[in-house]
């Protein structure tokens, strides 16, 4: 189980990554960046719109999330505290991070379901107001689906295929991410799940 707490959403009027319709993204597990690791995501245009690279070694202690111009949007840092690991998310604004409080926390506490893994997400200033999530990954770790507490589909990651249904290599995913999501959000998700599943 992984929980989840970010400081605050803002309103939805006031926030561009959430979208009115549902959007579908190319997940390419790999960086743009020569010997990095990472990961290249394009919209459904063939945009380039975010990106991560770890100019370290995979699972690095700090990666960034940056769009098409390299500004970073977002950095997810992981912290060690005695034998539990966690992750701390800041969102950047005006080039630098806020670190006053993470916009996220994540918690790496797993349970085994019927053969599927199960992350629990708990999105929110507490847990009492938080917004719960599940992120239900498949025996393929690179697949997972996110649901929120009602039980609504809000993403799914799975590999992608081409037009005729042949499917492409295991580092290339596509991402469905459904209306009134913020999609900031969601990447920030699978980063730190990839980062969890040493894939980034």
């Amino acid at each position: 189980m992984a929980k989840v707490h970010p400081e605050a959403f803002g309103s939805t009027s006031s926030n561009s990554y959430m979208a009115s319709t549902r959007e579908t993204y190319t997940v390419w597990l790999k960086s743009l960046v020569f010997h990095g690791n990472g990961c290249t995501i394009f919209n459904s245009k063939g945009e380039i719109v975010f990106r991560v690279d770890n100019y370290q070694e995979k699972s690095s202690s700090e990666v960034f999330l940056m769009d098409l111009n390299g500004d970073v949007l977002f950095s997810i840092q992981r912290k060690k505290i005695q034998v539990f690991q966690s992750w701390n998310g800041y969102k950047w604004s005006n080039s630098k991070a806020s670190k006053e409080r993470p916009w996220i926390q994540v918690r790496k506490c797993r349970r085994i379901l019927g053969g599927n893994t199960t992350d629990r997400v708990a999105l929110g200033r507490d847990k009492a107001t938080g917004i719960g999530y599940s992120i239900i990954e498949s025996h393929r770790k690179s697949e997972f689906k996110i649901i929120d507490s009602a039980g609504r589909l809000v993403a799914e990651a799975t590999q992608k295929r081409s037009s005729s249904g042949v499917p492409y290599g295991d580092d290339v995913l596509t991402l469905v991410v459904e209306p009134q999501t913020d999609q900031l959000l969601i990447v920030a998700l699978l980063t730190v799940h990839g980062l969890i599943n040493h894939k980034l």
